[in-house]
């Protein structure tokens, strides 16, 4: 879910681009949003840590590429060094296997280059508030590989079993199952013979426990914390 609250300062964002054209034509339909700062460019790896390590920064942008697991290996790096660094795929890939990896790598968003460039701007600014997003067209995919994976083969009989300190009940992770495979609230409800309105309401439990505001943003914890698994 995208919010539109203002931040009071702008969001100090790193570009990790191969291409030179690319990174200029990201920096020039950026710098249009008085939000956001670019404050550094980097061409691989290497450039992108000096910078990292001399600047402070909110958010990095950058592509899988081809070396998807070099940038793979950059984002654990990256997170594991700098933690309140929130990063941004900008790609063309959409396999869902590639976005789950990203995922449990650390991102915070996941956009496709054809993304509207205002779009790409709001996710900038609540990716830095603490928000998680995918693109929509692509999160369908992601959320049935999720729920197709065998991470997801869950026991939901094991009443005893902790779940990160997320307190769910039996009944909410029976639910959380059914909305991390992308079912919407009227087919969670058949699946489980209760109305809609009680299927809403555990969904809406779902979220407030979780800390989060959307499917996307419960599937994507519920992963990346093992909540299912």
């Amino acid at each position: 879910m995208i919010k539109h609250k203002a931040t009071c300062t702008k969001v100090r964002t790193l570009i990790i681009q191969k291409y030179t054209l690319e990174r200029l034509g990201l920096r020039n339909t950026l710098k249009e949003y008085p939000f956001i700062n670019i404050i550094g460019e980097a061409e691989n790896e290497q450039e992108a840590l000096k910078i990292i390590n001399k600047i402070q920064l909110d958010v990095i942008i950058m592509d899988l590429f081809i070396e998807k697991q070099e940038r793979i290996n950059l984002i654990k790096n990256i997170k594991s060094k700098f933690k309140n660094i929130k990063i941004i795929i900008l790609t063309e890939h959409t396999k869902p296997e590639d976005i789950i990896l990203a995922i449990n790598a650390g991102i915070s968003a996941y956009c496709i280059k054809n993304i509207k460039p205002e779009t790409l701007a709001l996710v900038i600014k609540n990716v830095a508030m603490g928000a998680n997003w995918i693109d929509p067209y692509i999160s369908l995919g992601a959320l049935n590989f999720i729920s197709n994976s065998s991470k997801l083969n869950t026991n939901y009989n094991n009443a005893d079993k902790k779940y990160c300190n997320i307190k769910l009940t039996e009944r909410e992770l029976e639910v959380l199952k059914h909305l991390v495979s992308g079912k919407s609230n009227s087919e969670i409800a058949k699946a489980l013979i209760v109305s809609v309105h009680t299927a809403k309401a555990h969904v809406c439990n779902i979220f407030q426990k979780m800390c989060v505001e959307d499917r996307v943003q419960a599937a994507v914890k519920a992963v990346r914390e093992n909540i299912i698994n």
